[in-house]
């Protein structure tokens, strides 16, 4: 039934639905979920220590029979200098008053670390299906560490340049990430934001460059959007803003909130947030300090500072400080359990696709 059945076949899962890896609002509850519901379910791991990697994995596994999919970062660490880290506590100094907070205290460091031999290990030990990476690959001698798990390899593009560097280093398939995606921009034999390519632009020029199947990612949040993908050159589609409002998702209530009351023109992207750009919708500091900024530290620094903060806002039920990732698509997501979205994604796309042919 499906146009192009080459990830179903690589995945061995009922649909070419990929949950995306959404690290801080989700855990093995969605990926559960979506997995009953016929999806690849992803676990983010780039905030999971290895022992709560493996505790998320354990309850995935007791669950479901579905393959899994372990999302990890492959960014380079950059030190936080004392200046930086000045520049921005400077910046934030009001924020910190009008909450009652000290700058001085101590925080904890924001945690989101790229992929490295621990995590190996546990990929070795866990045998996830699916190992997908953001901002490249790990290097060489890893990356064969998990070929040799019996592990499919997946990664994000964000320009044909992108996605053939990944085919040429080996990747099962390329996740095509347009620039109406919500959360970091997978990017990294670039930084040049202004000339990220659209989803609707990207699908189909990836497709011609690469022999590998192609999942189209951003904008994507119904069956319309599915079949788009389909007809577009795609073998299947990376949804997350779409699941966001799922009751398994972990989204604080103003979160909700917000995502109820986003539209399209909600988000933004930012680099106040992590100090690297991500898509999310526009918040209180996003709007005074940014959206881009020189004074944000780079990544992930910028959010250790912004800890205390969004942490006193949340407590008001506000979401003046929180990274609430998101797609331009984000307005048609709904409060549906996630298996249950899941194959209505799948049934109206299926749909979507026959009265086209028809």
């Amino acid at each position: 039934m499906w146009p192009d059945r080459r990830l179903i076949d690589l995945f061995k899962t009922e649909f070419p639905i990929v949950l995306a890896p959404m690290a801080g609002v989700m855990d093995a509850e969605l990926v559960i979920a979506a997995a009953q519901g016929g999806a690849l379910g992803s676990l983010p791991c780039a905030m999971l220590s290895a022992e709560k990697a493996r505790e998320q994995v354990g309850l995935i596994r007791q669950r479901v029979k579905a393959p899994v999919n372990l999302n990890f970062f492959c960014h380079t660490p950059v030190e936080l200098t004392a200046e930086a880290e000045a520049r921005w506590k400077q910046r934030l100094t009001d924020y910190y008053a009008e909450h009652g907070l000290d700058p001085a205290a101590p925080i904890n460091a924001a945690n989101r670390a790229p992929f490295d031999a621990a995590f190996c290990e546990v990929v070795e030990e866990l045998k996830p299906e699916v190992v997908s990476f953001h901002f490249g690959l790990p290097e060489p001698a890893l990356l064969k560490r998990v070929k040799a798990a019996g592990c499919l390899v997946i990664s994000s593009a964000t320009t044909v340049k992108e996605a053939i560097w990944l085919e040429q280093h080996g990747v099962d398939a390329v996740i095509a990430q347009g620039a109406e995606a919500g959360g970091h921009r997978g990017m990294f034999l670039t930084d040049k934001i202004s000339e990220q390519p659209g989803t609707f632009a990207l699908v189909p020029q990836v497709a011609d460059a690469v022999k590998v199947p192609v999942i189209a990612a951003g904008g994507i949040a119904d069956g319309r959007g599915i079949a788009a993908a389909f007809a577009l050159g795609a073998s299947g589609v990376q949804i997350g803003s779409a699941y966001l409002r799922c009751p398994e998702s972990k989204v604080s209530a103003g979160g909700r909130k917000a995502l109820a009351e986003a539209g399209d023109d909600s988000t933004v992207i930012t680099n106040v947030m992590t100090g690297r750009p991500a898509r999310g919708v526009q918040n209180r500091l996003m709007r005074e300090a940014g959206p881009v900024s020189p004074d944000a530290p780079p990544f992930p620094h910028a959010a250790t500072a912004l800890g205390p903060l969004k942490t006193a806002a949340e407590k008001q039920g506000r979401v003046d400080f929180t990274n609430l990732w998101a797609g331009q698509a984000v307005a048609l997501g709904r409060e549906v359990p996630a298996a249950e979205l899941t194959r209505d994604f799948a049934k109206s796309a299926l749909a979507r696709m026959k009265a086209l042919a028809g």
